[in-house]
């Protein structure tokens, strides 16, 4: 009887393991890389290009009180021995006005850029999980996985260069 027993559950073990090798056989299976997608999309470069145009200005102003702040600390390095006591103190009190003016804009200018960045980022991440959805239902794959995440795989099963062709036709 125990016997028996060991024969069925060995059976059903081994039964189990055809099957799910089979099943595991049928997937078809491919690897996309995203970030090289990203990268390699003219989308992203149009984005980069848009941001630096919508604060121009911004970014203008901050450089100059760099350049500014600077200039100042130069020029108490450079002509200290000759200043008085009072053309010493007028010149620190613009260079800590100019660092003060940078701080309060210097910050929130990047981090203005770095949420609007996002924003866009995200746009096309978004579109690309589009591309990628839409070539895997027209080749039948079952798991699309991140090259990232994978040591190796088969030029075969990378799919990137037809999600890249298909994010391209999109505007």
């Amino acid at each position: 009887m125990k016997q028996l027993v060991k024969h069925i559950v060995a059976g059903a073990m081994l039964g189990s393991a055809l099957v799910s090798t089979s099943v595991m056989a049928e997937q078809k299976i491919a690897v996309v890389d995203v970030q090289g997608i990203f990268q390699a999309m003219p989308q992203a470069a149009e984005i980069q290009n848009a941001i630096q145009v919508e604060f121009k200005d911004r970014i203008e102003e901050v450089n100059q009180l760099q350049r500014d702040g600077q200039f100042f600390a130069e020029r108490l390095q450079r002509d200290a021995a000759t200043m008085s006591a009072q053309e010493k103190k007028e010149l620190e009190q613009k260079m800590l006005a100019v660092r003060e003016e940078l701080a309060e804009k210097a910050q929130p200018l990047k981090q203005n850029i770095q949420r609007r960045s996002n924003e866009e980022q995200n746009k096309l991440f978004s579109l690309i999980k589009q591309a990628i959805d839409s070539v895997a239902a027209k080749q039948g794959y079952d798991i699309v996985l991140n090259a990232t995440a994978t040591p190796f795989v088969k030029e075969q099963y990378d799919m990137s260069e037809q999600v890249l062709e298909q994010v391209s036709k999109v505007n």
